[in-house]
């Protein structure tokens, strides 16, 4: 049987399954709900983005992003994630490594994050190397994803 690096099991866009927040007391949350929606792509090229959202979200009263209310803006902001860059892969300890060069968190910008990667058929298990803030708590994340099928 060949012998497929991570890198190139990564590649392609994967849909959003779970996404769960685990503090130091085992306590389970779900950072933005727990039907949060999302896809994350991984390009041959060697980038990288995600994006993540709540669902249900308001629309704007108006139709134009310009005119939007400090209060729609608000509520959209805190209801999606957004990241994009490159990426790297450690083929030795199964890690990979997000760059993030556009950040919809401005506190996230030019930071690196490293990523424990495991990939078991069409689900990919990604889970932060250590524990991060959220929700005003140092919490480890576990998301899975579901690979999406070939679009053309």
């Amino acid at each position: 049987m060949e012998n497929i690096k991570l890198r190139d099991k990564l590649l392609g866009a994967w849909s959003l399954v779970s996404y769960e927040a685990k503090d130091e007391s085992g306590n389970i949350s779900y950072p933005m709900k727990n039907n949060c929606q999302g896809i994350i792509m991984y390009t041959a090229d060697g980038y990288m983005s995600a994006q993540m959202m709540i669902p249900g979200r308001p629309a704007f009263k108006i139709n134009d992003l310009s005119y939007a209310t400090n209060e729609e803006f608000a509520a959209a902001a805190s209801s999606y994630l957004a990241y994009s860059g490159p990426f790297y892969v450690d083929e030795d300890t199964q890690t990979l490594r997000h760059e993030m060069t556009i950040s919809l968190f401005p506190n996230w910008l030019n930071q690196v994050q490293i990523r424990l990667v495991e990939i078991h058929g069409d689900k990919l298990h990604l889970g932060t190397e250590g524990p991060i803030l959220i929700n005003g708590k140092m919490q480890n994340t576990f998301l899975i994803w579901e690979r999406k099928p070939f679009n053309n």
